[in-house]
């Protein structure tokens, strides 16, 4: 198959995706309404006690925001892209009509990946955007993020988010259904992944678990629950991301080719 049919495909899927209105506009709400919500929230308590509360800007604010965004409500929105891009044919009935053209299988999987990312690094960059508005607009005299900073936390902002929406492609290939694969998803970031990294008893086997990998290439300070950080050396961040996104892609290349049609 040539690039460009590939490359169609992939603009097709892109397409569907962004017909998918309940999708987006929740997905869209994950990633951009915390934002919204902590600047108004700050702007409020700093007009009304200045003494006590300060600005709602800065670069203090903007660490926060980047927080939410790239470890919190960020991945919740790519789980919601990556899952229905996994899923979108086969929910739809329309898995059997695409096999039969002749396409391959594993291409009708693969152009999902860049598609989902597509629309995910999208409505990152929207969040982002907002975040940068409410960094400066707000910020008074209080000092803000420089250019490095500002460009480092977008990369990890589409990094973190980015690699959750590939290894829920994956993930929902593989069960082919959109509410386990949701819900499946949803429990691991905000239950399992934070109880596993605090239990300090299973040690350097915490290094495992990917929001853990994901949070070393953070250009700002990251915590866990109760303080607690799994240290851990750059190349076993790059081991554990690559391994996750290889495991979740490998099973969900393999589960399409071997789908009933």
């Amino acid at each position: 198959m040539s690039t460009a049919i590939a490359w169609q495909m992939t603009g097709v899927d892109f397409l569907k995706l962004r017909k998918r209105r309940g999708m987006m506009i929740w997905s869209f709400l994950l990633a951009a309404a915390p934002v919204l919500i902590y600047f108004l929230v700050s702007a409020i308590q700093h007009s009304s006690n200045p003494g006590r509360y300060g600005p709602a800007g800065g670069t203090h604010n903007f660490t926060d925001g980047l927080r939410v965004i790239a470890l919190f409500f960020g991945p919740l929105a790519a789980v919601l892209i990556g899952v229905e891009a996994g899923t979108g044919d086969a929910s739809a009935g329309v898995f059997r009509d695409l096999v039969v053209t002749g396409r391959s299988r594993l291409m009708l999987f693969a152009t999902r990946v860049p598609a989902a990312l597509a629309l995910c690094c999208t409505m990152i960059g929207l969040a982002y955007g907002l975040l940068l508005l409410g960094t400066y607009a707000f910020a008074s005299n209080l000092p803000t993020p420089g250019l490095s900073l500002v460009l480092n936390g977008l990369g990890f902002a589409l990094l973190a988010t980015g690699v959750v929406c590939v290894v829920a492609v994956g993930f929902a290939a593989l069960t082919t259904s959109k509410p386990a694969a949701i819900i499946a998803l949803i429990a691991w970031q905000i239950v399992a992944s934070p109880l596993i990294a605090n239990i300090e008893s299973l040690g350097s086997a915490r290094a495992g678990v990917l929001s853990q990998a994901l949070g070393h290439f953070s250009p700002v300070h990251v915590e866990g629950r109760r303080g607690e950080i799994v240290t851990m050396s750059q190349g076993t961040a790059i081991l554990v991301t690559v391994a996750w996104l290889a495991v979740f892609l490998g099973l969900g290349a393999w589960r399409t080719r071997k789908m009933d049609a």
